[in-house]
């Protein structure tokens, strides 16, 4: 028992230091808004990774960072309609 309650206390202790390991109220969409923009701010952090995306897409490296963080902002679409409550 003492097991189980130490891990829960840390798992709510990552939950509320960082913000993408999500929690229990966490929709899907919310999921992957943060995995896309996790992904677009390490393809920015890493340099070799922005040279190799300029290579393929035959682009300057400042366009791609410029396309990677206009991504961020909306990376999966507008969010889904909330289901209406009566």
């Amino acid at each position: 028992m003492a097991d189980r309650y130490n891990i829960h206390s840390q798992l709510e202790h990552l939950q509320s230091k960082y913000v993408g390991t999500g929690h229990a109220d966490m929709t899907k969409y919310e999921w992957l808004i943060n995995q896309h923009r996790d992904s677009y701010a390490s393809y920015i952090g890493h340099h070799h990774m922005m040279e190799f995306f300029a290579i393929a897409e035959n682009e300057s490296k400042a366009r791609i960072k410029f396309n990677f963080i206009q991504k961020m902002l909306q990376p999966c679409g507008p969010p889904p309609e909330k289901p209406k409550e009566d």
